[in-house]
């Protein structure tokens, strides 16, 4: 039987929720790995929502949930309901929302608090040394609670391939250890079971951004 991953997802579109693109290339090779995905968001409002025509923050409310059940085609579950000892890994693709909805980095950086059912799980795993993969910002999330951890955003020096290099230096501010990476690589901190990689950090092609999350995929399946 294959291993039991959940995918925790942050609503529905890059500047306000899940990055579509990521969510899709987890699932995806989950499925090549012969893993079997469950995919899990917490029922909370969304921080807001963005018209991603104008890039401009729109006058309504939306649910993380309920948004998230849209890349998921309604196969998930409320987060409150996730049961670690029933699953294996645990992989968080990125967007904007796991700054704005998971946690609140994307307002308060280094001295953000992390939603407490995302705290909640992410600690679960990590207490029973289960494997935790961790896509694009959302590697901001271990950077808080796990201090002294090693991951990967990509790189640490702004320039045009690289626009979110600042978020390096942030998380080392917290006590973690940022790696360089390119973007189809990954890195492994063994010691926390922490698979990482930078996805849309870089601006790359997207099938880069698609074979990285593919080797961070492969890599928590392994380790599970």
């Amino acid at each position: 039987m294959g291993k039991r991953v959940a995918v925790v997802l942050a609503g529905c579109g890059v500047y306000d929720g899940s990055e579509i693109h990521e969510a899709s290339a987890v699932l995806v090779h989950l499925s090549r790995e012969g893993a079997q995905a469950e995919v899990f968001a917490p029922n909370i409002s969304q921080m807001h929502v963005v018209d991603h025509v104008k890039g401009q923050p729109m006058p309504e409310q939306r649910n993380v949930l309920v948004e998230s059940a849209r890349i998921a085609r309604g196969n998930i579950k409320d987060l409150a309901q996730l049961d670690v000892k029933a699953l294996d890994a645990l992989i968080i693709p990125g967007g904007f929302g796991v700054a704005k909805n998971l946690s609140t980095w994307a307002t308060q950086g280094k001295n953000c608090s992390v939603c407490r059912e995302v705290e909640d799980v992410l600690r679960a795993f990590h207490a029973a040394q289960k494997p935790i993969g961790l896509c694009c910002i959302s590697p901001v999330l271990a950077a808080k609670l796990f201090p002294g951890c090693e991951v990967t955003v990509g790189h640490d020096t702004e320039c045009e391939k690289w626009p979110y290099a600042k978020t390096a230096e942030s998380m080392r501010e917290l006590g973690c250890k940022h790696v360089n990476r390119h973007v189809t690589e990954i890195h492994v901190d063994p010691r926390n079971r922490l698979v990482t990689t930078s996805a849309f950090m870089c601006n790359a092609p997207i099938h880069e951004i698609h074979d990285g999350i593919g080797n961070m995929v492969k890599e928590v399946v392994r380790l599970a």
